[in-house]
């Protein structure tokens, strides 16, 4: 798809790296990217560029990293690359004075269905909701985030293995692709919007903090392992143990099966020292798979008991 749009893309993870790809190679007209400025990282605290910089710099885009989006010379700058049209993939809340700038609006690539899951996690906690679909939204912004007119939406079924990593990857392939056919439709006149229904029982997906991740087992099986799903790889579901010594430690909790077990109080802890660690729940218990202990490596199960005695033994 060949596109005369001149286009400003805005987003700074990897998830906005796929859309933009997409949009080269349809050979759609990028004058210019907008990211977060680059931020210290690691040990060194070295400045780190974002995952949209890094491939914008290899594909000669011209890069803007401004710390405030109301800053005047950042908004000139703006104005000098004459966009056509902005498009939006996970950056952050525009003020009006930007996303009003170009023409033919500013659109963004929801990783939900809207309405359902406005926010700033939807992909966790469609997962965590148990939902068994989602998809990607397109859609113009407006004041309000994420109540914009909606220009298109893809489907995809969450599978029961599923997880926030894969899931993700799945949304990315299928937003990046949602992103070009949107631009095809507006440059050839053919938006045909929806307004989103506020008369649906909303689910909302706001940030998650490290306190949310903690593992309630006083919830069904089901629901621990929804909880761990959609928090995986990151931020990660986590919980206390304690070793044949007293000491407690926090296990971040990767994946984990429904297990049989007699009725326990939740949160009981049961293993074998070998092959199985389990924490009763409401209705059962489940049975962790992959965990990590603060400072050490992800590890399956059987390689965390190799060195490590819940004091339940």
């Amino acid at each position: 798809m060949q596109s005369n749009l001149r286009i400003v893309y805005m987003g700074t993870p990897e998830f906005a790296v796929e859309p933009l790809r997409r949009l080269l190679d349809a050979g759609c007209n990028v004058v210019g990217v907008v990211t977060m400025p680059d931020k210290p990282q690691g040990r060194g605290y070295k400045l780190q560029p974002s995952a949209v910089k890094q491939f914008a710099v290899e594909r000669g885009l011209p890069v803007l990293q401004p710390e405030k989006l109301k800053d005047e010379g950042f908004l000139q700058q703006l104005r000098d690359l004459r966009a056509d049209l902005q498009i939006v993939v996970a950056f952050r809340m525009l003020p009006e004075v930007v996303w009003n700038m170009p023409p033919k609006g500013t659109f963004n690539l929801h990783a939900s269905l809207l309405p359902q899951y406005r926010g700033a996690a939807p992909i966790n906690w469609a997962i965590i909701n148990g939902e068994t679909k989602t998809g990607v939204t397109t859609f113009f912004l407006k004041h309000e985030i994420d109540t914009g007119d909606i220009i298109l939406q893809r489907e995809v079924a969450i599978d029961g293995n599923d997880d926030a990593g894969s899931l993700h990857d799945k949304l990315m392939e299928l937003g990046a692709q949602a992103v070009v056919d949107t631009v095809g439709l507006i440059e050839n006149g053919n938006v045909c919007l929806q307004k989103q229904d506020e008369s649906v029982d909303l689910k909302p997906a706001p940030k998650i903090f490290k306190p949310d991740c903690r593992i309630d087992f006083d919830q069904s099986s089901e629901n621990v392992r929804n909880f761990v799903r959609g928090l995986s790889p990151y931020p990660a579901a986590f919980t206390e143990i304690e070793d044949e010594k007293g000491n407690v430690h926090t296990l971040k909790v990767f994946s984990c099966e429904i297990a049989n077990a007699d009725a326990a109080t939740p949160g009981t802890l049961s293993s074998d020292g070998k092959t199985y660690l389990s924490f009763a729940t409401r209705d059962g218990a489940v049975s962790v798979k992959r965990v990590q202990l603060s400072g050490k490596k992800p590890m399956d199960i059987t390689d965390f008991l190799r060195g490590f005695r819940p004091k339940c033994l």
